[in-house]
């Protein structure tokens, strides 16, 4: 069809498919921009599996009747969707596991364990997810094989230029991201893979953030190994396919042992069933297999095709681009010439936090991702904790770009003018350590007066975040001089710092100081110190912590990945009072002898 006579892309006719898009967040429109993350389902994926639990519902493989044998036919019609779909050689390729975390574990464990030999090589990129890279640290300590890294440049794009460098004789294997899901980069996999196989390595690409944006052709690419999880490509949870060339399937061990991947059981051998079997041991998720064969249906059936989505992908990245481009201490990290529908940004004037960016976001009804993005040697190549991260699917529109957009800009205007409130309020403290005074007796009697204010404001219909909120506002100042290694909180996903002493005059008294570049953790801080600070280190140790904060609705507060870094600050604050604690048992049965 001639390009004028191409059917218009209907973004709001795509939305209509998506009933989570009508929805509101904290009462207002939903904006969802978290589609690195999971993407949403259309109503014929929601069908689909609904179908199958009402209508479909029985295990495949196993039963010679009529309900069995139909979910089987639609289990097994789902693979030859997946293979149509990457355009894999056959369908007995295209192996069913829970996603491309698994996809990779199975080939580092079933390959490159018992391939890989002391001073072989394998190469990722400084661009990874946490998944391309820990299933091959593991594989490198089992067989003492070396993990090398082909680094970036500041944009964010691989150094080409490098890969004669990094891709020797050694090298036995590169495994590489097709699309960043951190920054957005989309990487020349064909380059690397034309490089690797000069030296004969094999490669897997980890292809989570493409296959719902670009299309992909598995043959054409000439890797050996390509893995994607269904949700990301508008399907259910919990499944995702691994493919590789039959040749190495064949050759690989089982992954898992159980049913359905066997051949035939004896106490003295099992032999194995021929792929896709051998590597599904078990009862597959078979509502998940017939959803991503609907999903994938789906994505075929988008007015315009591919064209279409990678055009209204593409305005909406240049459109986010250019709109926070020019909103005021606002920075995008990775800034490469090729990407895919997504920016990570920070805001550094003044610094706020991407949790607090989250946070604020969320109660305008903006769902960003906020923190790492399970890439923190990538973080850390830029020197940053983290970031905040817009990502779009087809079914996003400028207009919600704006919404992001105005919305950041008033989250600058509002940060500005509480910090310059804070500088005023603050000058004359500009140097001093203010350790705070005890409020209470007990943690008991502190904490009461934080129960019993909280639950006043909020049976007056008060946001119980802004209470929070406002305890770390008024935090004493910890100085930049204790802002160090040895005080710095591991295990928050924010920047934490934590010191105490002995309250002097006092025998084990705990005294301490916390600030982080995060308002709602400055506000669990504030909860932390007014009832711990000043009070014995034996009462801080005996006080249940946990109870107060359900009853200051902790776990509506902050996210449950999150909640590890405020666990990590009562395990300081425990630490330090269990050892102030033994000090001075010590140092009083001394006193008795």
């Amino acid at each position: 069809m001639a390009d004028n006579l191409r059917p218009a892309f209907d973004v709001e006719a795509v939305r209509r498919d998506f009933p989570i898009l009508s929805t509101e967040m904290n009462g207002r429109p939903l904006v969802y921009l978290d589609n690195g993350a999971t993407t949403q389902k259309p109503r014929a994926v929601i069908d689909a599996l609904v179908h199958y639990y009402e209508h479909d519902n029985a295990n495949i493989h196993r039963g010679v009747y009529a309900l069995s044998q139909r979910a089987t036919a639609k289990f097994d019609e789902a693979r030859l969707k997946v293979a149509r779909f990457i355009n894999a050689t056959e369908p007995a390729e295209c192996i069913f596991v829970r996603g491309v975390t698994e996809a990779i574990n199975l080939v580092a464990m079933s390959w490159a364990r018992p391939t890989l030999m002391a001073g072989d090589e394998i190469l990722l990129t400084a661009l990874e997810h946490h998944s391309n890279i820990v299933p091959w640290q593991l594989a490198a300590e089992g067989t003492g094989a070396v993990v090398k890294t082909l680094p970036m440049n500041e944009r964010g794009e691989l150094e080409y230029g490098r890969l004669g460098e990094f891709i020797t004789n050694k090298t036995k294997l590169v495994a590489i991201q097709h699309v960043s899901n951190a920054l957005g980069t989309v990487h020349d996999v064909e380059e690397i893979i034309a490089a690797a196989k000069q030296v004969g390595a094999l490669v897997l690409i980890d292809g989570a953030q493409n296959v719902g944006h670009f299309p992909t052709d598995v043959q054409a690419l000439g890797c050996d190994f390509y893995c994607f999880s269904g949700h990301k490509l508008f399907g259910p949870t919990g499944v995702g396919v691994l493919w590789g060339k039959r040749k190495l399937l064949e050759a690989m061990p089982p992954f898992l042992g159980g049913g359905d991947m066997i051949e035939e059981v004896t106490w003295a051998k099992t032999t194995y069933a021929p792929i896709p079997a051998k590597f599904e041991a078990g009862t597959p998720d078979i509502a998940g297999v017939i959803g991503l064969g609907a999903a994938i249906e789906y994505v075929e059936s988008v007015v315009g095709g591919w064209d279409a989505i990678k055009q209204q992908e593409h305005a909406l990245l240049e459109h986010a681009t250019k709109r926070l481009s020019v909103v005021p201490g606002l920075r995008i990290i990775g800034t490469a010439e090729k990407k895919a529908g997504v920016v990570s940004f920070v805001i550094e004037d003044p610094p706020v936090s991407s949790l607090d960016i989250g946070m604020t976001l969320d109660a305008q009804g903006i769902a960003v991702r906020t923190g790492h993005h399970c890439a923190q040697p990538l973080m850390d190549a830029f020197g940053i904790p983290g970031t905040t991260r817009a990502s779009f699917a087809f079914y996003n529109t400028l207009e919600e770009v704006d919404h992001l957009a105005d919305a950041l800009e008033g989250i600058v205007e509002e940060v500005r003018k509480r910090e310059s409130l804070r500088t005023q309020s603050h000058a004359t403290e500009v140097g001093v350590v203010a350790w705070p005074e005890p409020k209470g007796s007990s943690p008991d009697e502190a904490a009461q007066q934080l129960i019993d204010d909280f639950t006043f404001l909020k049976e007056a219909g008060e946001d119980p975040r802004d209470f929070i909120l406002d305890l770390g506002r008024n935090l004493p100042p910890l100085p930049a001089s204790e802002k160090n290694e040895a005080t710095h909180v591991k295990g928050c996903m924010s920047q934490v710092w934590l010191t105490a002493r002995r309250r002097p005059g006092t025998r084990d008294a705990l005294d301490f100081l916390a600030d982080s570049d995060a308002e709602i953790v400055k506000g669990l801080i504030g909860v932390l110190q007014h009832v711990f600070s000043g009070q014995s280190a034996s009462a801080i140790v005996a006080y249940d912590v946990a109870q107060l904060l359900r009853k200051l609705d902790f776990q509506n507060l902050i996210s449950v990945q999150r909640r590890s870094g405020v666990e990590a600050m009562i395990n300081r604050i425990l630490s330090i009072a269990r050892a102030l604690t033994k000090e001075s048992t010590e140092d009083t049965e001394g006193s008795k002898s």
